[in-house]
C-alpha cells in the first residue's frame, strides 16, 4: 500500500535503527514507540494486513508466544506490573496491522491507566524517550524476547 508508513519503514528493514528491529523474523518486527514511556512496543505485521483475521495461520500462530514474550521481557527489563496489548490501526498512514504492547508502571496514576495511557504519546519531542535510551533498551529487551520465544 502506497500510503502506509508502516509498509514504508519495512522497505527499508536493514536501514532501520536498532530500536525499530528489536525483534525481527518472518512475520513481525518488533519497534520501541516514539512517546514518553520507556518500553512502549510496537508488533507489526510484516505483511500488509489491516486487521488480525487477514493473518495467515502462521502468522496467527506465532503471534501469542511473541505477545508473551515481549511482556516477560519488559516486565523484566522496566519493571511493569503488566502489559496493556491494543490495536486500532485506524490512523491515515497507519492502516496496517500494529500492536502496541505497552508496559503499564506501578507509578502511573488513575488518569494514566487504561486508554490514559495514549497520554504518553501526546508529548512534545523533547520529552519523548530519547534515541539513545531507545536503543539501550533495544539491547537488553531483543535477548529476552528472543528466549522467550525459544523457551527454557
Amino acid at each position: 500500500m502506497s500510503d502506509c508508513r508502516i509498509c514504508a519503514m519495512h522497505a527499508e528493514l536493514d536501514s532501520l535503527p536498532p530500536w525499530e528491529r528489536i525483534h525481527l523474523d518472518e512475520h513481525w518486527r518488533v519497534g520501541h514507540g516514539w512517546g514518553s514511556l520507556e518500553g512502549w512496543l510496537v508488533v507489526c505485521a510484516l505483511p500488509h494486513v489491516e486487521s488480525i483475521d487477514r493473518l495467515d495461520p502462521a502468522a496467527l500462530t506465532s503471534l501469542s508466544p511473541l505477545l508473551a514474550a515481549t511482556g516477560a521481557a519488559l516486565r523484566e527489563v522496566v519493571g511493569c506490573e503488566r502489559t496493556y496489548v491494543v490495536s486500532f490501526g485506524e490512523q491515515p498512514g497507519f492502516q496496517h496491522l500494529h500492536i502496541h504492547v505497552v508496559p503499564r508502571m506501578a507509578s502511573f496514576t488513575d488518569t494514566q491507566r487504561g486508554v490514559g495511557v495514549f497520554g504518553f504519546l501526546q508529548v512534545p519531542e523533547d520529552e519523548r524517550v530519547s534515541v539513545g535510551r531507545r536503543g539501550q533498551l533495544a539491547e537488553q529487551l531483543a535477548p529476552r524476547i528472543r528466549a522467550g520465544l525459544v523457551g527454557p
